[in-house]
């Protein structure tokens, strides 16, 4: 056997020498980069970890509103006016929806179609206008039992939303008292828009932490709602529907275009009624017109006509014009150059008489023989000219004379 030589030896130490260098610098750096790995993590996990946190939570938690119903209008019986039914909105997640493929030729996306009565072509550019959007209602007001059938599609990025919508039990009969509220349940018009506060109660939150499909992992926090209120009315709705029926047959028999009539409990002013003809139906209101909605009753302007007999016959009485069992002279006469006289003629009647036959010659001959002033704060003390401050938004307060001279 040779023995190796002393060149070749060396040339092996030094080969083997340079291994272990290279070994022990390779070794050295990953050490460090788990120093600098293992520091890195402490940094973020122990010393600063709010910002990881942050970002987290913003990729999984949602707040969710609670909703709550609104307070239910019933009459001075408790008879139910107006209350909240539930139903469903139904709602898409667009980035989500198109992350899991988008809406196809799947039979399911035909199914929701059919059951919303929306064409698919329409669902479609309705999800796809905000294509990275995370919200987009598609239907508002669906009844449960489509809501029911809709959830049990399972289609991917399709939600429901539960929500109220208002049913008016008594219908046109007590609309335009009662008003009707928005496609949010906000009060738009009557009682509904006066009281919209009061009637509204105030929604809870719910904190909760989703996966990336939307579904719900973890229930964080919740803060519970507040029941609305609900508000009673002095109103009869048996006799609002009398009024309404005896209304409607008093407008169609005279032929006239529109008509009004309040009833009110004359010991304490409360309204038991009031209705307006033509009305509407405030369950139902595709192509309502907006006049119909209208509550001539409190909005327009009308002369007061006979109404202001009484107060001009307690005046008289009030000032010592006349007693109770005067007698007064009603035939027809002129005034300045106008006929005054009365539907029949009468000779002469009492003052009982004259407000029975709500005489124009009996009551124009007791103001004439008064100051204006004391009409004047008849007037004013009944409330003409002012707001009656029902609660019903709209109101006029009517056209008053300023001064004296108005009267005369």
């Amino acid at each position: 056997m040779k023995a190796a030589r002393p060149g070749k030896l060396k040339r092996q130490e030094d080969q083997a020498s340079f291994v272990s260098w290279r070994f022990a610098l390779l070794c050295g750096c990953i050490l460090l980069a788990l120093v600098g790995l293992m520091l890195r993590v402490a940094y973020l996990q122990v010393i600063n970890p709010d910002r990881l946190v942050k970002e987290g939570d913003m990729r999984s938690l949602r707040v969710q509103q609670v909703p709550t119903a609104r307070g239910m209008i019933s009459d001075r019986a408790g008879r139910p006016l107006a209350v909240s039914v539930p139903v469903n909105a139904i709602w898409a997640d667009p980035k989500e929806l198109n992350e899991r493929g988008g809406i196809t030729l799947d039979s399911r996306w035909k199914a929701l179609s059919d059951a919303l009565e929306i064409p698919l072509d329409k669902l479609s550019s309705r999800i796809n206008a905000n294509p990275k959007g995370r919200f987009v209602y598609l239907a508002r007001q669906v009844n449960p039992a489509i809501g029911d059938y809709i959830h049990k599609l399972k289609l991917p990025g399709i939600y429901l939303r539960q929500e109220s919508r208002r049913y008016y039990p008594a219908g046109q009969v007590t609309s335009h008292i009662i008003g009707v509220t928005n496609i949010d349940g906000q009060g738009i018009e009557g009682v509904e828009k006066s009281f919209d506060r009061w009637l509204t109660g105030q929604p809870g939150e719910r904190t909760v932490r989703k996966d990336r499909y939307g579904r719900v992992i973890e229930d964080i926090s919740s803060v519970d709602s507040q029941a609305a209120h609900n508000l009673v009315l002095s109103v009869d709705e048996r006799l609002q529907a009398l009024v309404y029926r005896e209304l409607n047959n008093a407008v169609a028999f005279n032929k006239a275009e529109s008509g009004t009539a309040v009833l009110i409990d004359v010991n304490t002013g409360e309204v038991l009624a009031m209705a307006n003809s033509p009305s509407y139906n405030p369950n139902n209101m595709a192509g309502t017109p907006k006049d119909t909605m209208r509550n001539r009753a409190i909005t327009d302007i009308f002369e007061p006509g006979s109404t202001v007999k009484p107060m001009v016959v307690m005046t008289a009485l009030q000032h010592g014009v006349v007693r109770e069992n005067s007698v007064l002279n009603t035939v027809p006469y002129r005034i300045n150059g106008h006929e005054i006289k009365d539907v029949a003629r009468y000779p002469e009647l009492s003052v009982t008489g004259i407000l029975q036959k709500s005489s124009n010659v009996g009551v124009s001959k007791l103001a004439l023989a008064m100051p204006s002033s004391a009409l004047v704060d008849t007037y004013s003390r009944f409330g003409l000219g002012k707001a009656t401050n029902l609660g019903l938004v709209g109101e006029s307060s009517g056209i008053y004379p300023k001064n004296n001279g108005g009267l005369t």
